[in-house]
């Protein structure tokens, strides 16, 4: 049935102005009455095959104006073809017969005629083909018809268009064609006379036609009208009838029913027309449905608001422009976020941040039979979601940005001890932003509320929480509640509260906060107030007897261990019993008599002597240094430094003024003549083998000095320094006799060196240099310039295993002779 609705949506239109007949026939045929005049204005007037307001649209000032009545009138027009085919699938025939039925009911009084009485109506005979019916008169009111006899007849039915003179039903004077076509007789139906007899509509032939009662009579003439009262169809016998000459319908088909079961409200057939009803209803509806779906789709739904800008009603372009006109500037401002007690801002486009106006706009439009959609557009709608165009890979890297710059750092708890007493610092919960859950937010909120959006965050704990600040404290406390006695050597010492406070501190350790102890600060509390507790150990050390290395000392001392005194102490300062016993230790010196002795230093290994000045003073210098150099001991893989080993140069020390070179000028400083003190010990070093590690030569050259193979001194910028790189320990010895510093290295022969030069290479001779400089004194001047090259090698167990060259370029020593304002100066001093 539903598919007999859609086939027949457009509605047929008949061939021709068609004749209503002169009754009403009791079918069912869903036709629209004509609307009624409205007092004081004209007739609407509904076109054939059409209902509703006339043209299909609503007229001025009426419901057509009203925006949530312009979808229902607007689609009035499109439900006109539903309606019409509803009626054809309910009757074929009066479809086909848009100006009535083709088969009158038992009972319909044509106009013009009444309706005979009931008669037996005798089966049909057979028709002459082409000759004339032969009348059997007027059926007289009353009268029986016997069986077999003839049935009067009215002669063929004319042709479509012949006029009917005096039919007021006609009045055109014509039949309409769809009453007299062959398309209403189909042949072969059952029990229908040769002529082919359709069994679903009786021929108009049975109905008389209006002006008087039947009539025999011939075939009718071409272009002649029936006379009034004459039959008017095919040559079906009229059955008895009344004298108005009206007939009677024909027997139905064997089988079937005229009316396919659309009968008179007899029980049986009653609920099938009301089922029949329900169903066609229930299709109604549904195209009804689909139709107002349809003039809705066009549309966004009444009320409708999209991130705060109001669309409701307008086309889909419309509604575009307007989501572009107030979004796009928003679009581009930057977003203030906050997580926590965090604050920051995210730019939009840097975020893969975008609106999608067309999107949104068609999720809102378009052809929709969801029944929300329908009910929005009829009684208004709320906020819609606006669709965006998110960058996903853009996002998830701006909100790990924000991960790191958002983060709230956890704060530890702490207790410390102030003015004796303790106090505790709380502990803070930290957060971190919560990624999934921030995009979430940001793509949830962005443009459809006003920021700053907060986003969700995880909590950080911190390391120590305030469980462990409140047992610190009850701790700490407990501490400082009375002084702690320390026992040890037969002595006690009491520390105090303002002891304890000031030795104790509360370290995290494993998410706790642990007690601990100045150990060092607490030995020193006890040995400043006992008396004589600890012996110092003396280290074992060189002294020079009878000309050779002896060591002596080496004596144990005794001390307390620190971390015995400090655990011992936090212990009782813990408990009740507020007493701590600790014991002294022998302590060993860092240089024992036996380590010494086991360095193998037996035999002078290297020797080397210069020779002294005239300069008494400067010779204080070097005897002072000699002291300080004899007894120094490197250990193997120890490096020697003889600033080190000489400090401090000062006067206090034991060393006067004497002359230096400084900056290439003879000038006095406290300690010179030490650079000879250098020149010796670097050449001791050079013929042990030892690796030189620094040394400088002086600018000039002094002739007491090898050439090339000399060095100077100057505190904080020049050393001279080798390094003991065999197995056995090394202890210098210094000395002045006999007009010359010496220096002795004492340890185990393991090198052999060899050791030669270049001689003396592109000499510069000096010359005089004049100065009217008014502090110049005159110099007498000293030794060319030139350049020399050492070379040493250094053998072990007859191979060599260092092989090195030395080369230093001397300036020459030039006289200075002044002009005006010098005087004379001695004898140059020297390094």
């Amino acid at each position: 049935m539903l598919q007999s609705v859609v086939d027949n949506l457009a509605p047929e239109r008949p061939a021709g102005p068609a004749k209503q007949a002169g009754y009403t026939p009791r079918v069912f045929a869903f036709e629209r009455p004509a609307k009624k005049s409205r007092p004081g204005g004209p007739a609407e007037s509904t076109p054939p095959g059409e209902s509703g307001t006339p043209g299909g649209s609503a007229p001025a000032g009426r419901a057509g104006d009203n925006r949530f009545m312009r979808p229902i009138t607007g689609m009035i027009p499109k439900l006109k073809p539903l309606t019409g085919a509803i009626a054809r699938v309910v009757n074929p025939q009066a479809a086909r017969h848009p100006h009535g039925p083709a088969t009158p009911p038992p009972g319909a009084v044509p106009p013009g005629g009444a309706v005979p009485p009931a008669g037996a109506v005798p089966p049909p005979g057979p028709v002459p083909p082409g000759g004339p019916v032969p009348g059997a008169g007027p059926v007289q009111p009353g009268a029986p018809i016997p069986p077999g006899g003839p049935h009067p007849t009215a002669g063929p039915v004319p042709p479509a268009g012949v006029a009917h003179p005096g039919d007021p039903a006609h009045p055109a004077g014509t039949i309409p064609a769809a009453a007299a076509g062959a398309s209403d007789t189909p042949q072969g139906s059952p029990g229908a006379p040769a002529g082919g007899v359709p069994p679903a509509a009786v021929p108009l032939g049975n109905v008389a036609a209006p002006g008087g009662p039947g009539a025999s009579g011939g075939p009718a003439k071409p272009g002649e009208s029936p006379r009034p009262g004459e039959l008017i169809g095919s040559a079906w016998p009229p059955a008895p009838g009344g004298p108005d000459g009206t007939g009677q319908f024909p027997p139905p088909p064997p089988g079937g029913s005229w009316t396919f079961g659309i009968q008179e409200d007899s029980t049986p057939h009653r609920g099938r027309r009301i089922a029949l009803g329900v169903g066609l209803g229930v299709v109604a509806l549904c195209g009804l449905f689909a139709v107002i779906a349809g003039v809705q789709a066009g549309a966004v739904p009444n009320g409708v608001r999209v991130a705060g800008v109001e669309i409701g009603g307008q086309s889909r372009d419309e509604a575009i422009a307007t989501l572009d006109e107030a979004l796009a500037p928003r679009a581009k401002e930057p977003v203030a976020l906050v997580a926590g007690t965090a604050e920051s801002k995210l730019k939009p486009a840097k975020a893969g941040l975008a609106y999608d106006a067309e999107a949104t706009v068609d999720a809102l439009t378009g052809f929709s039979l969801d029944p929300a959609r329908m009910w929005e557009h009829f009684f208004g709608a709320d906020e819609a979601e606006l669709v965006l165009a998110v960058d996903e890979e853009k996002l998830g890297s701006a909100v790990e940005g924000l991960e790191e710059s958002m983060t709230v750092k956890p704060a530890d708890g702490a207790v410390t001890f102030k003015d004796g007493a303790p106090q505790a610092t709380d502990a803070k919960q930290g957060s971190r932003v919560d990624a999934a859950g921030a995009q979430a937010v940001i793509t949830s909120s962005w443009l459809r509320t006003e920021p700053p959006y907060t986003l969700p965050t995880q909590e950080v704990a911190p390391e120590i929480t305030q469980d462990e600040v409140d047992a610190a404290m009850d701790t700490a406390s407990k501490v400082v509640s009375a002084p702690v006695s320390v026992e040890v050597g037969g002595q006690s010492v009491e520390l105090t509260p303002a002891d304890l406070a000031t030795f104790a501190s509360f370290e995290p350790s494993d998410g706790d906060l642990a007690l601990r102890f100045d150990r060092e600060g607490l030995v020193n509390a006890v040995v400043e107030r006992t008396a004589n507790l600890l012996t110092i150990p003396e280290d074992a050390h060189f002294v020079f007897q009878d000309g050779k290395p002896q060591v002596v000392g080496g004596g144990p001392g005794t001390t307390l261990k620190p971390k015995e005194v400090g655990e011992a102490v936090n212990v009782a300062a813990r408990g009740d019993d507020r007493v701590a016993a600790v014991e002294l230790h022998e302590q060993d010196p860092e240089n024992t008599k036996e380590a010494l002795e086991d360095l193998g230093v037996k035999e002078i290994v290297s020797e080397f002597s210069t020779p002294l000045t005239a300069d008494n003073v400067r010779t204080q210098n070097l005897i002072r240094g000699a002291e300080m150099v004899t007894g120094e001991l490197v250990k193997p893989g120890e490096t020697f430094s003889l600033i080190e080993a000489l400090s401090p140069i000062t006067e206090a020390n034991g060393y006067v003024s004497s002359g230096i070179v400084s900056n290439g000028q003879h000038v006095e400083g406290v300690g010179g003549g030490l650079s000879q003190m250098a020149t010796t010990s670097y050449n001791a070093g050079y013929f042990a083998g030892f690796d030189d590690v620094e040394h400088r030569q002086h600018s000039f050259w002094f002739p007491r000095y090898p050439a090339g193979r000399e060095a100077t001194i100057y505190v904080g910028a020049l050393d001279m320094r080798f390094k003991n790189d065999t197995p056995y320990g090394a202890v210098l010895q210094s000395f002045v006799s006999n007009g010359q510093l010496t220096v002795r290295i004492w340890s185990t022969k393991y090198y052999e060196v060899q050791t030669s030069d270049s001689g003396h290479q592109n000499v510069v001779e000096t010359s005089t240099v004049k100065s009217n400089d008014p502090e110049c004194v005159d110099y007498p001047g000293g030794e060319d310039g030139f350049t020399i090259s050492n070379y040493r090698k250094v053998l072990l167990n007859g191979e060599v295993v260092k092989d090195e060259t030395y080369t230093w370029t001397y300036k020459p020593d030039n006289p200075v002779e002044c002009t005006r304002g010098g005087g004379n100066g001695g004898g140059g001093g020297n390094g």
